[in-house]
């Protein structure tokens, strides 16, 4: 059985949290690596303590029904234990699926470091499709109220983020931003005539980016437009507050959220197998999986560190830094009968120090 009180003393020191849910976080966060999966009853199954598994799963179900998470210390935490300097490069995305009949669809905001995005603010929508303006406004709003948008290099979104009041509501804000927007949205031209945004890139070559000269009106607000034409006849058009010619290589990190809702999903914590609906229940349950897959993360870096990940025949790493860790911690959690996995899960603890 691995040492929870050691877990719960290095929680302690880094996140202002009463000790009752300390306890619980970090019993949580065992269980949910042992087993790999949300599924309540599973995690309930290897819970930490001498009561039976009826009990462990009322228990879990009294913290997503009760208990108040400190959100605004969950993010700062992983700001914290990651060590992102500031400015930060953040990414706007949506995740959903269904169970059953029923849509599940969270909006989440991250951080892009190192390869990988990981969650600071969510919103779990009651809705299908796509997130209204005053959605994405209310967790951009509560990001500024935490860190300030001065913290902010700049905030890359597809295609589904756009609109008039949502472009307004960043330049007001003074919110840098590489979003990318649909091959026929209006755009004024050179001589200020407004034209489909891809008549702006058709004669540009195949694979070369093209950086338009002064700002574009698009929405009622000017942008500086960068595109690219496809081999299969897309376009990938991004536009920025400023002129640069960087913004496509920016707006290509959105992808490494893309691989955080992998990693939530079927490669890592099987998001997909919850049963819980309500949104605020869900809400809570996605800070305890955030904090799990920071843990694992760092600890795949720290693995990475001392022993290089092999690099495979098409440039990329064997396993992501992610499942490394991920792997890592299980096998130390599911064989603490052995010393020298006790001894490992000491260490492993010890990345979860940001004093």
């Amino acid at each position: 059985m691995a040492d929870i009180r050691l877990l719960e003393r290095t929680l302690a020191s880094n996140v202002a949290w009463n000790k009752a849910r300390i306890n619980f976080v970090a019993k949580f966060l065992v269980a949910l690596i042992q087993v790999r999966s949300v599924n309540l009853s599973e995690v309930a199954s290897v819970f930490a303590g001498g009561a039976c598994k009826a009990s462990h799963y009322k228990r879990i179900q009294r913290f997503l029904r009760s208990f108040e998470v400190p959100y605004a210390g969950v993010a700062a935490f992983v700001l914290k234990l990651l060590g992102v300097p500031r400015p930060w490069a953040l990414t706007l995305d949506r995740t959903d699926w269904y169970l059953g009949k029923t849509p599940l669809n969270i909006l989440v905001l991250g951080v892009i470091y190192k390869g990988a995005a990981f969650p600071l603010l969510w919103a779990v929508l009651p809705k299908k499709g796509c997130s209204s303006t005053a959605e994405r406004i209310a967790l951009l709003d509560e990001f500024g109220r935490q860190f300030g948008f001065a913290s902010v290099a700049y905030l890359c979104a597809d295609r589904e983020f756009i609109g008039k009041d949502w472009f307004r509501y960043l330049r007001r804000k003074g919110v840098a931003c590489r979003l990318r927007v649909r091959a026929n949205t209006q755009v004024t031209n050179a001589r200020g005539r407004v034209v489909a945004a891809r008549q702006l890139f058709r004669h540009c070559r195949v694979g070369r980016q093209e950086v338009l000269g002064g700002a574009r009106v698009i929405r009622g607000e000017r942008w500086y437009v960068t595109g690219l034409r496809l081999p299969k006849g897309e376009y990938v058009i991004v536009v920025a507050e400023r002129e640069t010619g960087a913004a496509l290589s920016d707006y290509a990190r959105r992808w490494e959220v893309e691989t955080l809702f992998g990693c939530l999903k079927t490669r890592g914590f099987c998001l997909e197998a919850t049963h819980v609906t309500d949104p605020e229940r869900l809400k809570k349950l996605l800070a305890l999986v955030a904090l799990a897959f920071c843990w694992a993360h760092v600890t795949g870096e720290w693995l990475s560190a001392h022993k290089p990940l092999p690099i495979k025949k098409h440039g990329r790493k064997a396993v992501s830094l992610f499942r490394h860790g991920l792997d890592h911690l299980r096998r130390i959690l599911c064989n603490q009968l052995c010393e020298a996995e006790r001894v490992a899960f000491r260490r492993v603890i010890k990345l979860l120090s940001c004093t």
